[in-house]
Formats: structure tokens, C-alpha cells, sequence
């Protein structure tokens, strides 16, 4: 049995050009957590039906687990790692969550961080209702969603006062 061909995959992450070969069925979830070693991106359903895998994609919300690596050739990739502000310090959403309690065995939490940045780039001054539907497409087994909600609603306005709406 021969193995696939491995193709060479060449993106950035988090701002850094990376550059790896790949067989051509590799998940970019198994992409990021196994060859990048950038863990933060959870596997949970492999199904896109749980959000915990989400990332951003040139910017917008993508599930990686029904994503290959070969198809983020070329494109920029953002992580839960990649969200620190550039001092280190939390970004207002990571804050937000952890001064509103938006988590509690947190292997939601990054993937409802990344669908959060993605929202509130798409859309700075969200309803509830719209936040709501907004990470609806993401699962989370033990907070009711209210902490969650009321941390984004909170990331909004710090970020709007903060001027980091549309970055």
C-alpha cells in the first residue's frame, strides 16, 4: 500500500508564515492541533454541529473539522492562540468571558471566542437577539448561555470604546 502524496501547505497563522507538508486529507483542526501544535482549537464533533473547532479564515468563522488543510493554502488562519493583543495581555472578548463567567469547563470557550470576534468584526453594537443567533451554530453542555451572551454583550462595548470594532 503506498501512502498519499504529501502536498505543502503554506499559510499564516496567527501572523507567522508556516510552511508544511501534509497529506491531502489531514483536517485543518488535525492541521493546527498535531502539526502546529496549537491546541486551543478543540475537536469535538467532527461534524460542524458543536462550534468547538471554530477559527477564523481570512477573517470569517469556519468550523476546521470539515475543512482540509489544503484548502487553507494561501489564507490567513487566526486562532484562539492568535487573539492576545500584541503586549500579551487578554483581548476584550477573552476578558470579557473571564470577568463575566462566560465559561465553565471551557471546552467551548474558544471556539465561542472565535465566533464572538467574528461577530462583533461583522456586527459592533449586536442585540441580544442577534448575539444570540449569532453563536447559535456554537454548543456549550454548562453555562445556560446567559454568561456567555452577557460577556459578548460586555466585549462589544469595551471593544467599541476601545476602538478594536473592525480590526
Amino acid at each position: 500500500m503506498t501512502s498519499a502524496r504529501k502536498h505543502t501547505v503554506t499559510t499564516t497563522v496567527n501572523g507567522k508564515a508556516r510552511s508544511e507538508e501534509v497529506e491531502p486529507r489531514l483536517l485543518l483542526v488535525d492541521f493546527l492541533r498535531d502539526v502546529l501544535g496549537l491546541t486551543g482549537t478543540h475537536v469535538g464533533c467532527d461534524t460542524t454541529n458543536c462550534g468547538a473547532c471554530t477559527i477564523l479564515l481570512d477573517g470569517k468563522s469556519v468550523k476546521s473539522c470539515t475543512m482540509f488543510a489544503v484548502q487553507a493554502g494561501g489564507r490567513k488562519i487566526t486562532t484562539i492562540e492568535g487573539m492576545q493583543e500584541e503586549d500579551g495581555a487578554l483581548h476584550p472578548i477573552q476578558r470579557a468571558f473571564w470577568e463575566n463567567h462566560g465559561l465553565q469547563c471551557g471546552f467551548c470557550t474558544p471556539g465561542m471566542v472565535m465566533q464572538a470576534a467574528w461577530l462583533l468584526r461583522e456586527n459592533p453594537h449586536p442585540t441580544e437577539r442577534e448575539i444570540r443567533i449569532g453563536i447559535s451554530g456554537n454548543l456549550c453542555r454548562c453555562t445556560g448561555y446567559q454568561n456567555i451572551v452577557k460577556s459578548i454583550e460586555e466585549a462589544a462595548k469595551t471593544m467599541r470604546s476601545e476602538g478594536k470594532g473592525r480590526r
